[in-house]
């Protein structure tokens, strides 16, 4: 029986942002920075464990059906003959249709068998091999620092808690979205320390959170959709690299109704990012969103998966080569599986992030190698850019 947490524990971790509280739609962190180039990259991190074998359904795989009897429904547009776009996502496909659209499939950072938020998102924004190797900055952060010209105005932070991925001595200003949270960050962040423990106690905190409206404000609507026109109205000026995270991905129960309106926020910002950047800016802009890890490969007992290992990168934009999967596909038997239980990562995403940041900005591949995501071995390029 797991003990419970002492009164100084939980002060102790009361700072730390808890699963829920990591999932959480309310939490909207978002960054922009002004660079010398002329390209843009978005950057969305989505917390809470995003499970890419919903969103982008292997169907074509023999074993993937027995493994998701109730999530495997039959109306996911096709995008290859082999994998299925999530119906909550259809809205997407004209973009997937004009090859503004693409996905990089069983992915991962190094990170690997504990499965916490807390671990995994701290190294997918570290962009690390490890935790605890002592870097103190995030890595899109550190890439600015190694761009001759960035200015000292050139960073913008939005959201009520700091961005990891762009934290570092790149300096960043803050704007946040006028949301009326109905809860402090305190207590969010205690109650999700609570119910870490207990998968359906937090997956029914992110359900009720979602449900409730939160983030709706009286003015610009929705958190996400003022960040999203905030982020566009700046990268068609002089802002290059745009960050911010989304919520609401922790799925343990009843997926099929909560990973939907995760994906319709998801949706939501790409499309408003492309309607505020207009054709000329969006024919020029990288999107890559990422999530901490994926999900089980088996739906559980309650209607939703677990946390696992193997997940999925989206791209979006004009500028990325889309209408394609990038994947070594590592198939679905349970052999075949990481500790016979989650997907199996064939490749690192911070490989595919440092090549589209080669490609936007330039930077060397030494650099990226090295500096950015110490340890990374990029391999050979997978042409994600046009």
């Amino acid at each position: 029986m797991t003990q419970p947490l002492s009164r100084r524990q939980l002060l102790t971790r009361a700072g730390v942002i808890g699963c829920s509280l990591a999932a959480s739609p309310l939490f909207t962190p978002m960054t922009f920075a002004q660079a010398p180039w002329d390209k843009r990259l978005i950057v969305i991190i989505l917390r809470g464990g995003m499970d890419g074998l919903d969103v982008v359904r292997p169907v074509g795989d023999p074993t993937y059906a027995a493994l998701r009897p109730n999530l495997n429904t039959p109306d996911a547009p096709d995008l290859d003959g082999f994998f299925a776009l999530h119906p909550a996502l259809a809205g997407l496909m004209p973009l997937w249709r004009k090859q503004e659209l693409s996905f990089v499939h069983a992915v991962s950072t190094p990170y690997r068998d504990k499965r916490s938020h807390f671990d995994g998102q701290d190294l997918l924004e570290a962009g690390t091999s490890a935790l605890g190797s002592g870097a103190r900055d995030g890595w899109l952060n550190r890439m600015l620092q190694q761009v001759p010209g960035v200015a000292a105005d050139t960073a913008f932070a939005i959201g009520t808690t700091p961005l990891p991925v762009l934290e570092g001595s790149a300096p960043v200003a803050n704007w946040a979205p006028e949301a009326n949270l109905r809860l402090s960050p305190q207590a969010q962040r205690l109650a999700a320390l609570v119910m870490e423990e207990d998968p359906a106690l937090h997956a029914a905190l992110a359900e009720a959170q979602m449900l409730s409206g939160a983030g709706q404000d009286s003015k610009g609507g929705r958190a996400h959709q003022q960040i999203a026109r905030y982020a566009a109205a700046r990268l068609r000026g002089d802002a290059r690299v745009a960050a911010f995270s989304l919520g609401g991905w922790d799925t343990h129960g009843v997926q099929h109704r909560v990973l939907p309106r995760s994906l319709q926020t998801l949706q939501d910002s790409i499309l408003l990012l492309k309607d505020g950047l207009g054709d000329e800016v969006w024919g020029k802009t990288a999107l890559i969103a990422m999530t901490e890890f994926g999900r089980t490969a088996r739906e559980n007992g309650a209607g939703g998966t677990d946390h696992g290992t193997g997940g999925m990168m989206i791209l979006a934009g004009g500028g990325i080569k889309g209408g394609q999967i990038h994947a070594r596909w590592p198939g679905l038997t349970e052999a075949d599986l990481y500790q016979r239980r989650d997907l199996m990562p064939t490749a690192d995403v911070r490989a595919s992030a440092a090549w589209i940041m080669r490609g936007i900005a330039g930077v060397n591949r030494g650099v990226l190698e090295n500096t950015v995501f110490p340890g990374l071995d990029m391999g050979s390029d997978p042409k994600l850019l046009l």
